[in-house]
């Protein structure tokens, strides 16, 4: 979800980043910490928050808050857009492999895919894709036309979620402005399956998750509704008036490579850090990965890259990352070159402007304070 909509679940905030890794211990509670993720949920009425905190020298905090049951430590829980930085890294590696190409055209790997009107895969470059700068427009602004309750369960093959964008017009030539699209990250698995001739989920598998031995990281299978215990369970209400209902289970397949990963926030402190320290990319790959645009929706000084967001916090330090949404999931989550790093999640996507701020707040926190 982005700063300025409420309902692209999909999406990325204004500060949601990511972090560094070391042995997850658990340690003594951090006063102000608890005390952050309580307020999340007495004021800002989120059923549950967590994080996972850590300082320079690798040690590792587990902090859980909750008025509808405290969710357990390092929980399992939908980490929406971050699941984009793990699909720019694949393609990526394939640009470092030599099989793909950043400025050349999305029609050179999928000939004939993307057309409408304004819309021509032959104008569109990869880089543009990863960067959202390519002019696509959102598929989840139809998909999500009546409500999210309605089509939880419903499963979405990538070519249909691609066809609701390009019913649509295009936002703007290619290149000549940033919008944050997850159509991008739907071509994006696209490429990758027609270059490897295998599935997008299981690429990123082999290529990051078992390489870095995330063994608590899962791209779900094909009607996996469920979550891996422990989990932390999540909420939604596309009603206001309504009672928050358990979307715990749904089919994530609305969201694929651009929304579809589950993670707990300690792994996902362990990815981003392997990827600032070059293990998952070679130097040039990485290099792009880092060369960031500006990125008004993700706030002050918010600018992105491929795949990867970058924000100045309140102590002055650049954090880098991504974060993300997905029905009952928002995670805030940032690295800073020092080594510290956090990843905060609660339990229901942020309903006001001043709720996001204040999640973000408690990420700009934990950093912050960490000495």
């Amino acid at each position: 979800m982005i700063a300025s909509s409420f309902h692209r679940w999909t999406g990325a905030s204004a500060l949601t980043l990511a972090v560094l890794c070391g042995t997850a211990t658990q340690a003594a509670a951090s006063p102000s910490m608890e005390a952050t993720l309580n307020k999340l949920v007495t004021k800002d009425g989120f059923p549950g928050a967590l994080a996972s905190v850590q300082a320079r020298g690798g040690g590792m905090r587990h902090y859980t808050a909750g008025r509808k049951g405290r969710p357990p430590a390092d929980a399992y829980v939908r980490i929406g857009s971050n699941t984009k930085t793990f699909t720019a890294v694949t393609v990526l590696q394939l640009v470092g492999e030599g099989k793909v190409k950043l400025d050349a055209p999305v029609e050179t790997y999928l000939p004939g895919l993307l057309r409408g009107d304004g819309i021509d895969g032959r104008r569109i470059t990869v880089r543009q894709l990863l960067q959202h700068t390519s002019g696509l427009p959102e598929y989840t602004d139809t998909l999500l036309a009546g409500g999210i309750l309605p089509i939880l369960h419903q499963h979405y093959e990538p070519r249909r979620l691609l066809d609701l964008a390009l019913d649509k017009k295009a936002q703007f030539a290619p290149g000549t402005r940033w919008a944050y699209s997850n159509t991008n990250y739907i071509v994006a698995g696209l490429l990758i399956e027609q270059v490897t001739g295998r599935p997008a989920s299981e690429e990123i598998t082999r290529r990051t998750v078992d390489k870095l031995g995330l063994r608590r990281t899962y791209f779900p299978a094909d009607g996996d509704r469920k979550l891996r215990r422990p989990y932390a369970t999540g909420y939604h209400r596309d009603d206001p008036q309504q009672p928050m209902s358990d979307v715990t289970e749904f089919d994530p397949s609305q969201a694929w490579t651009a929304g579809q990963m589950i993670s707990t926030p300690s792994d996902l402190n362990r990815f981003f850090t392997a990827l600032l320290d070059g293990k998952l990319l070679k130097p040039a790959q990485l290099k792009e990965l880092r060369t960031t645009v500006a990125a008004p929706q993700f706030g002050r000084e918010g600018r992105y890259g491929l795949g990867l967001s970058s924000v100045k916090l309140s102590c002055g330090v650049t954090a880098w990352g991504h974060g993300g949404s997905i029905p009952g999931y928002y995670t805030a989550n940032a690295a800073t070159e020092d080594g510290r790093a956090a990843a905060v999640a609660v339990t229901h996507l942020p309903t006001s402007a001043k709720a996001l701020e204040r999640v973000e707040a408690a990420l700009d926190t934990a950093i912050c304070t960490q000495r």
